[in-house]
């Protein structure tokens, strides 16, 4: 069982930036990809970036390649968005989930197996 927990979501103005981080439970994170996820209203949940275990291999959904970037640190049981020049259609419920160690990212919501709550992240223009 790993329980998530999402921080750093706010209110921020177009082309600033935000550092989402993903606080997970238990003792077996470093067994884990990771991913964040986002929902915006009327719209279905997406992928937005994922991470292996080790970081060796990372992803990133087109929309936010360049501008966003995951990273982990398993001695923290902890999992980070750093999202630079944010444009208001980045406006979301952003989400990390965890799937137990895959070979690639799995870039589908079904294909995680624990979610946090999420936290909101809104973009101002």
């Amino acid at each position: 069982q790993v329980q998530l927990a999402e921080s750093g979501g706010g209110l921020v103005q177009a082309g600033g930036s935000l550092k989402l981080s993903c606080a997970a439970s238990g003792r077996l994170f470093s067994m884990y990809n990771m991913g964040w996820f986002r929902q915006a209203p009327g719209k279905e949940r997406e992928f937005v970036a994922g991470i292996r275990v080790s970081g060796g291999m990372i992803h990133y959904a087109d929309s936010v390649k360049g501008r966003f970037t995951i990273s982990r640190d398993n001695a923290k049981n902890t999992v980070y968005l750093q999202m630079n020049s944010l444009k208001p259609e980045d406006t979301a419920v952003y989400y990390c989930a965890a799937r137990w160690r895959s070979i690639q990212i799995a870039l589908l919501e079904h294909e995680y197996d624990y979610w946090g709550q999420g936290t909101q992240v809104t973009v101002s223009s």
